[in-house]
């Protein structure tokens, strides 16, 4: 995540956006002031061997030509989007 953070934003230098060591308290990436003002997320990293998340993305991914985009929902929780990491950074991106 952080090389595509610094990939889509020149302007940030490495130390803008760090990665956290696995089992640290907060942000996954700790970001600087300069590139909080670009990028407005608390960002949380996970990888899994599994996951019913990526089998509902690929049946996204059959419905057409379109982005696919998944909605989640959980009983009396927020609904969560789910749109691939590439997408994504494009969306953050553009006119910056």
């Amino acid at each position: 995540m952080q090389d595509w953070l610094l990939k889509a934003f020149p302007s940030l230098e490495q130390d803008d956006v760090r990665s956290t060591s696995m089992g640290a308290g907060g942000e996954d990436l700790q970001l600087s002031p300069a590139a909080r003002k670009l990028i407005p997320y608390n960002i949380e990293c996970k990888s899994k061997a599994k996951s019913q998340i990526h089998t509902y993305y690929e049946q996204a991914k059959q419905h057409g030509d379109h982005e696919p985009l998944v909605v989640v929902k959980k009983d009396r929780s927020i609904p969560l989007a789910i749109v691939s990491l590439e997408h994504f950074i494009k969306l953050i991106s553009k006119g910056k």
